[in-house]
């Protein structure tokens, strides 16, 4: 039986190493939250538990993975907000765009707040950083995890994404678009085949619409982060390749992390890419165990 993502062979290298991770569990992963605690007395109260923790990168010595973590949610720690369970990948894009302590910040889909507490923590609850979420739903959840894990410097707004208002500039922007998910899928029997659909062309024209809106919010010299955790040229690629078209004074960085990843493709189904992507990242289950993801740094040319 063919995989789901059969139509994506060509783009993903070692293809059967990726159809064979697919058949393995999702690791948990998770970061100690230094705006509540310190590394070393979490590690030992955890070590006394049975739960072993693995740091994963010198860049971050907060994040770890949890290989025989129990009880996640209902852990003390966890409770208490010294600990936030979040996929690596996820982790990644706040360390990708790397917002430095003073500075402001937007993340315009801000829910459920593991990124948006990430960069907190890397800024020292210093700065500004609005946090903007249009569903009420998933605001209650964004609210919560930002008390949880005592963020100080963070406002919440409930703008869509597409029309938050261009009142202000910010030194570094978030954008983690609505996405088709596709690199959460782990297990074969939950994995659905990407359909060409009147839904799925909506979604990437709600895409473009935000990181559009997005980079006119960007300052001169910023940096801006788009996101997803889906395999699709159509919403990766091709979404930067639009906005590289239309915005001229936009320009591709490259993504320094630290953790293995693919370049981004040039061409898809016909349509060639602007030469930049290739500065965009895919993250692949085979070469990084966790959420499969693209993102791409942009920055605006003064």
């Amino acid at each position: 039986m063919l995989s789901p993502f059969h139509s994506y062979r060509e783009i993903i290298p070692d293809y059967e190493k990726f159809v064979e991770a697919l058949q393995r569990p999702l690791p948990t992963h998770l970061r100690i939250n230094l705006l509540k605690t310190e590394i070393a007395p979490v590690v030992k109260k955890m070590n006394a538990m049975g739960m072993t923790l693995i740091a994963v990168t010198e860049r971050d010595p907060s994040l770890f993975l949890a290989p025989n973590a129990t009880l996640r949610g209902n852990l003390l720690d966890h409770v208490l907000g010294n600990i936030h369970f979040q996929a690596l990948t996820s982790c990644l894009a706040s360390l990708i765009l790397a917002p430095e302590s003073e500075s402001s910040v937007l993340d315009l889909c801000a829910s459920p707040g593991g990124k948006c507490s990430h960069m907190a923590q890397l800024m020292k609850n210093t700065g500004l950083i609005v946090a903007n979420e249009p569903d009420a739903g998933r605001q209650v959840a964004l609210n919560y995890n930002l008390a949880r894990l005592g963020v100080l410097n963070t406002v919440v707004t409930r703008y869509q994404a597409q029309d938050f208002p261009p009142r202000m500039g910010f030194d570094y922007i978030l954008v983690d678009v609505p996405c088709t998910g596709e690199g959460r899928f782990r297990v074969p029997a939950k994995m659905m085949p990407y359909r060409e659909s009147s839904w799925a062309k909506r979604l990437r024209n709600l895409q473009r619409k935000i990181i559009s809106r997005a980079f006119d919010l960007l300052k001169p010299r910023g940096a801006m982060v788009y996101s997803t955790c889906t395999y699709n040229p159509l919403e990766n690629e091709g979404i930067v390749d639009a906005l590289l078209k239309e915005r001229r004074d936009a320009g591709l960085l490259p993504i320094e992390c630290g953790f293995p990843y693919a370049a981004g493709v040039l061409a898809w189904n016909g349509e060639v890419y602007e030469s930049e992507l290739q500065k965009a990242a895919r993250f692949y289950p085979h070469q990084l165990d966790s959420v499969g993801f693209f993102m791409a740094k942009i920055t605006r040319r003064e």
